[in-house]
């Protein structure tokens, strides 16, 4: 498990680094040839090294334990660097749509052969990083790698762009590339964005049912209703359970535990990283009954 741990945080690690270096060199890139193409996916790119900066030092953070300030742990965290990550993206985004049809309204000449070049780094570079984070077994890794084959589709695309430009001079095909590329750069942000918020705001996990996990806990026997019961998420994988579970009556402590061992069994189907249960006698009036 341990060496599972070292060879993602390695992984990521190569990612960022070469993600943030190639964004500098692209940059420049961009403005040596006069290409918003360029400038728009170096924009993206720099969204792209604060993900993997982010995953990397989530991913190290994440085998801290729990402590008094965090007793959840630290993989809340993550949300918290999404957020931070798509609100670059969107500004940024915002900027290049605002470069680009400047462009389109005043077109200027880009350099094809210089484009060309780029592209051909931008491929590499980004496939290798592809390449190296693609055996990864986390959820980061996973991530990560579809982020780095968009950029290489990106700088296929630019790659194209500069060939015909090398044949015919095109002064709105490059600027109209730009646009495609940060609509759908944008379009992916805002749904991503949206995901972050609705976790931010507790609301339930879509991958589980919350009827379907009442339904279970009221087949076993001794049951009589659920009340108070909420499920929500950490960070989209990391769910949390809570419910009061009003018991029947019961003769034996035997029998008592008997029952929440049952109800165990029905929760721990789920991937729930926390949950807690609270039953209730017949006896009991819970001040959440009508919860």
């Amino acid at each position: 498990m341990t060496h599972t741990h070292e060879h993602s945080s390695k992984n990521l690690k190569t990612a960022f680094f070469l993600n943030l270096f190639f964004t500098i060199f692209e940059l420049f890139g961009g403005l040596y040839t006069n290409s918003i193409a360029i400038i728009s996916d170096a924009i993206h790119d720099m969204g792209d090294s604060l993900s993997l900066g982010l995953a990397w030092f989530l991913d190290v953070k994440s085998k801290k334990p729990k402590s008094k300030t965090f007793s959840f742990g630290y993989r809340r965290f993550s949300l918290l660097g999404a957020l931070i990550n798509s609100i670059i993206l969107i500004t940024g985004s915002v900027f290049i749509i605002n470069a680009a049809v400047g462009r389109l309204l005043e077109p200027q000449a880009s350099d094809a052969k210089g484009m060309f070049f780029f592209a051909i780094v931008g491929v590499a570079v980004n496939g290798y990083a592809a390449w190296k984070t693609s055996s990864g077994k986390t959820l980061n890794e996973k991530v990560i790698t579809w982020h780095l084959l968009e950029d290489v589709l990106g700088w296929v695309a630019i790659m194209v762009v500069s060939i015909i430009l090398l044949f015919k001079d095109n002064m709105y095909l490059d600027p109209a590339l730009s646009l495609l590329i940060t609509i759908f750069i944008l379009w992916n942000v805002v749904k991503r964005l949206k995901q972050t918020l609705f976790i931010f705001l507790q609301g339930s996990p879509e991958d589980i049912s919350k009827e379907e996990i009442e339904r279970e806990i009221l087949q076993i026997p001794h049951v009589q209703s659920l009340h108070h019961t909420h499920i929500w998420s950490l960070d989209g994988e990391h769910h949390v359970f809570t419910t009061h579970v009003k018991l029947g009556p019961i003769e034996h402590v035997e029998g008592l535990c008997a029952v929440k061992n049952q109800i165990k069994a029905v929760v721990q189907k789920y991937p729930f990283e926390h949950y807690t249960i609270e039953t209730e006698t017949d006896l009991e009036r819970c001040e959440f009954d009508d919860q």
